[in-house]
């Protein structure tokens, strides 16, 4: 996606490590400004060739004092001063800029973690909003701090334990905050990236979804020659239904839909998902029935990774056979494969730079990214790769994709088997998983909070508990239910229910699904948990 034709300057995050960096890149596309976010240690000419206007180096858990801390390659300092790029370091980033300039970072005498105070120096630059001795609250999470500043750098906030809180180098466009702007601990942290991004650096701002889509119907038809056919692996869920009707309004009837039911499916979904894609999508579907070629093949496996291997793998091969089916019946190859790929898919699936980790250590791989066999025929097409799922659910607007459907809750590639923790094919562990999701799902629907909840779900643990249930002792099963708030998926809080809610949706569970006697709730946020269980 080319910055020029969304009609935006480029904001470019050197991603080192931060929990918080993905929040960099969705608070700048909130002031509809083009972001994107690469490694930190990606090479120069990688950088350079994206041709940003800032450069922002993000936070981390490193040290720029550890032999094998991460930094940005040699050469992109002056690259910057000689290209007139603003570059801004947060946390970690700022003081990669102290000590690649020739200043000092040191262990600090007291650490500096959560809120905390920081009070204006100098009315200028990044704070040439403020007046001196403004102050605010910020986001500190930080044990280094800069003792000595390079040449030209000047101090113009503190912490209020005397801590330097922000640096700058007008003459060399270079900044940096020893705080988080980006997170929402920070109350006034929009106004700072916004006074930066507009006031100091003159960002033009023209970042849109019309215009993304037309870039991407462009980049389709450039890619798909115009007597080729694609495939496209609808899920049911709103990335591949927006994936797939933006590749419709590029290709027309040269998109060849494919629904398959892996046996993974929640309660219904098989029958609920062809409806709507019928009724109100009017997209060409072919429904693939592969219950058993999925679960014979997950059977005795227990391990989460190998479970989204075997699924991925699975599903290619499905689609490898409907390609041949097509080319039986076109009378030519099909070449491309559409899937709904979204940003923080492919940021999950990517280790942080400097912990030396390959994609075997990701937090997991998902089906669609990491779960794919490196022997596939299809060539992919990947629309949505570079948008965070609020974005999606834009575009689907744009493209007229009903609202009810763009406000389903997300459901995982690999399905329920991520939600059946061990053997998905041991006792009756599906069946009753799905009865107590539908119960739990449409009873949130019935309180009207169904939209108020980015994610809703129940997971079937590999679990038996004692029960007392119709004056007998009862063996049985324990069901966890979880449900989140969040923007992108990318971190999230638990949803705090109201416990008569609760009462009623575990007195249901236990009175209607055979084979429970217990129901507990998870109340973790992400991180440290993933917002899945596997």
């Amino acid at each position: 996606m080319d910055p020029k034709v969304v009609k935006s300057d480029l904001v470019l995050i050197l991603d080192f490590g931060s929990q918080y960096t993905h929040l960099i890149t969705r608070r700048i596309r909130s002031l509809s400004v083009f972001s994107l976010c690469i490694s930190g240690t990606s090479s120069l000419s990688s950088i350079t060739s994206l041709n940003p206007k800032v450069v922002i180096l993000s936070g981390g858990p490193h040290s720029v004092h550890s032999d094998d801390s991460p930094s940005f390659p040699d050469g992109f300092i002056e690259w910057a001063q000689s290209n007139g790029v603003f570059v801004l370091g947060i946390c970690y980033g700022l003081q990669l800029i102290v000590q690649r300039l020739g200043g000092e970072v040191r262990v600090g005498e007291k650490r500096e973690y959560g809120r905390m105070e920081i009070e204006v120096e100098k009315s200028c630059g990044i704070f040439g909003g403020k007046e001196v001795g403004d102050r605010q609250v910020v986001w500190m999470s930080h044990g280094d701090e800069a003792a000595r500043l390079p040449n030209g750098f000047k101090v113009v906030a503190r912490s209020q334990q005397g801590a330097v809180a922000a640096v700058e180098d007008q003459e060399r466009r270079f900044y940096g905050l020893q705080y988080h702007p980006e997170v929402t601990h920070s109350p006034e942290e929009m106004e700072t990236l916004r006074y930066f991004l507009f006031d100091v650096c003159a960002v033009n701002a023209g970042w849109k979804m019309e215009d993304v889509m037309d870039e991407e119907i462009k980049v389709i038809n450039n890619t798909v020659g115009p007597d080729d056919h694609v495939i496209c692996a609808l899920s049911g869920g709103v990335d591949s239904t927006v994936a797939a009707t933006l590749v419709h309004k590029a290709i027309g009837d040269r998109l060849h839909c494919v629904f398959v039911d892996n046996g993974l499916l929640r309660y219904k979904e098989r029958e609920r998902v062809m409806e709507t894609f019928e009724r109100d999508l009017n997209l060409p579907v072919t429904c693939v029935d592969a219950t058993d070629q999925f679960l014979s093949k997950l059977k005795g496996v227990v391990d989460p990774e190998m479970k989204r291997k075997i699924i991925g793998k699975e599903f290619i091969c499905i689609f490898d056979a409907f390609a041949q089916e097509l080319e039986h019946k076109l009378g030519k190859k099909t070449a491309f494969l559409v899937q709904g790929t979204l940003y923080p898919d492919v940021i999950e699936s990517c280790p942080p730079p400097g912990t030396g980790r390959t994609h075997s250590h990701t937090i997991k791989s998902h089906h669609n990214v990491g779960g794919l066999p490196k022997d596939m025929k299809l060539k992919l097409i990947e629309p949505l790769k570079l948008l965070f799922k609020d974005e999606v659910r834009q575009l689907g607007r744009i493209l007229r994709v009903p609202e009810p459907f763009l406000k389903r809750h997300p459901f995982p590639g690999p399905g329920l088997a991520v939600r059946v923790l061990g053997d998905v094919t041991e006792s009756n562990s599906l069946d009753i998983l799905r009865q107590v999701d539908e119960i739990f799902i449409q009873s949130i629907k019935d309180a009207g909070i169904y939209d108020s909840i980015w994610q809703a779900f129940a997971v079937f643990l590999p679990v038996k508990s004692v029960g007392v249930q119709g004056d007998q002792r009862t063996h049985t099963h324990v069901v966890a239910l979880r449900a989140v708030t969040s923007q992108d998926g990318m971190t999230a809080d638990w949803y705090n229910f109201e416990h008569e809610f609760l009462d009623d949706v575990a007195r249901k569970i236990c009175n209607s699904v055979r084979g429970v006697n217990r129901v507990v709730q998870d109340i973790t946020s992400k991180p440290p948990s993933t917002i899945e269980w596997e």
